[in-house]
């Protein structure tokens, strides 16, 4: 009397389509959180230039305009232009290549305006994030899709 081991067909069938649903429903998933990760770096960087300012109106007294560095509004990060001598003075630049691009602007005795735009899905739609003296990053226009 001879013994069958394995799995039959149907039974390898039925596991390939539960692999191919479940793969159906993380696929999307996964590609939503990728966005959602690589628009959290322009808020971080928005916070990060406010706190720049801070530092350097406890030192000099005075806020300073940062012209909009050329930076990518797309999908593909591109280097942050550090060769500008405010963005120097201030101190601050990214760890790495940016998908938005940045200034402050509006910079009085008591306040300035830091903007961060990006299109990281790529859509033509920017997402716009602001922060002031008084107010961390903000999302301000444009609502990408990606939650």
């Amino acid at each position: 009397m001879r013994q069958n081991k394995g799995f039959s067909l149907v039974e390898l069938m039925i596991v390939v389509a539960i692999i191919g649903i479940l793969a159906a429903i993380a696929i999307p998933n996964f590609a939503r959180m990728q966005l959602k990760s690589k628009r959290a770096e322009v808020p971080g960087n928005v916070d990060g230039i406010k706190t720049a300012e801070v530092a350097y109106e406890a030192s000099y007294n005075a806020f300073v305009d940062l012209s909009a560095n050329p930076g990518a509004t797309s999908k593909t990060p591109q280097a942050f232009n550090t060769g500008d001598a405010t963005w120097d003075a201030v101190g601050w630049e990214p760890d790495g290549l940016v998908r938005g691009n940045y200034q402050v602007s509006g910079s009085t005795n008591t306040d300035f305006l830091v903007t961060g735009n990006s299109d990281v899905d790529g859509d033509g739609s920017e997402v716009s994030y602001t922060a002031s003296m008084t107010q961390n990053a903000t999302i301000q226009a444009g609502q990408e899709d990606i939650y």
